[in-house]
């Protein structure tokens, strides 16, 4: 089965939990074996496989063990600005994104310079 963005949550979880299964079978690999590679419990790779909530670090060190990582890539892909993007930035990064400052911060630029208020 397809993982599709019309399945639920639960449903998506088993299916993992039975790929992770399946993967670990074809390397020929007990729980206890690829839970201790993996620095994770037994315990916590049965809820795995069982379809059950586990953290993300404990899915990527299960899939380092499993020589899947790079799958990890197509998951979340890094995104490539269009040609366009490009020519406008010149190859430079965006780092953050700047908010418009408030009316009353440039008002207040454009009005009389800063003083102490002594004078």
């Amino acid at each position: 089965m397809r993982i599709t963005a019309e399945l639920t949550d639960d449903t998506v979880l088993q299916l993992l939990g039975t790929r992770i299964k399946q993967h670990r079978l074809e390397a020929g690999m007990t729980q206890a074996e690829l839970a201790g590679e993996a620095g994770v419990g037994k315990r916590t790779l049965e809820r795995i496989e069982a379809g059950e909530v586990s953290g993300l670090l404990t899915l990527v060190r299960l899939l380092r063990v499993l020589k899947l990582i790079e799958g990890l890539d197509r998951l979340v892909p890094e995104i490539k600005p269009g040609p366009i993007t490009q020519l406008k930035t010149k190859g430079k990064r965006r780092k953050r994104v700047a908010h418009p400052r408030s009316k009353t911060r440039s008002a207040r630029k454009s009005a009389e310079p800063w003083t102490w208020g002594e004078e």
